[in-house]
């Protein structure tokens, strides 16, 4: 899915991700876990081809990220502000998510509004937050991607959206085999998603391995994130 050696991004003199090396397999559903100002969003952005490296490599599906329209295809994002266009109507976005993709899958995109129980007529700036994050979620998978990118997707969400939004990604993942690398604060929510877990801390990766191999007896996976979190930090350069 990812493969990075070295990779950092630098904002003047602060590194907002700094010497990140590691490699997801594919197939997995990815929890990006951290405090604020980790480095989580910077690598999301990254392998979206949102942003350029400052040092060291990176490969998304075994490409540089963005690097063809056709590598831009396989890769479907969703950015934390579960961005839609507030002036445009549910089918509007429907028809230009057909205009901008080349493998935009219709049949799929309208099914999940249909089942979702979304007005085609209503504008996106008159849907619930939970209604937004779903029709963002269906513009990202419709486009069929190979991975799926999420940046904290359900943080503005209540809890009952919030389990909506991620019941709807666990039957997507069973029934696209998508690889999912998905951001987020919320522990609770990766262990019920997530196989796979990457830990990040003041820009410095401090682990990333499958979620049943890294725990062990009697060790929740809370437990395992909060003392990563708490281990003394590394001065942030490459």
């Amino acid at each position: 899915m990812l493969r990075a050696n070295g990779l950092g991004k630098r904002y003047r003199q602060r590194w907002a991700l700094a010497d990140c090396t590691l490699a997801i397999p594919a197939g997995k559903v990815v929890g990006l876990v951290g405090p604020n100002g980790a480095g989580k969003t910077t690598l999301l952005q990254l392998a979206a081809g949102l942003l350029r490296p400052t040092s060291g490599t990176l490969e998304v599906l075994g490409r540089p990220p963005a690097v063809t329209p056709a590598q831009l295809a396989r890769v479907g994002f969703v950015a934390q502000s579960t961005p839609t266009y507030a002036s445009l109507s549910v089918a509007d976005h429907l028809r230009l998510g057909a205009w901008l993709n080349p493998r935009w899958d219709g049949r799929l995109a309208e099914a999940r509004i249909e089942r979702l129980g979304l007005d085609r007529q209503r504008r996106a700036g008159r849907l619930s937050g939970g209604q937004r994050a779903q029709l963002a979620l269906t513009l990202a998978i419709a486009k069929r991607p190979e991975l799926l990118i999420l940046d904290e997707p359900v943080a503005s969400l209540d809890p009952l959206a919030r389990s909506e939004f991620l019941q709807e990604l666990s039957a997507v993942v069973a029934e696209h085999s998508l690889s999912v690398l998905l951001s987020s604060h919320l522990i609770a929510d990766v262990e019920r998603v997530c196989d796979y877990l990457v830990v990040l801390v003041e820009s410095r990766l401090r682990v990333a391995g499958a979620i049943d191999e890294l725990l062990t007896a009697g060790r929740s996976l809370e437990d395992l994130v909060l003392t990563h979190m708490a281990q003394p930090a590394r001065e942030a350069r490459p």
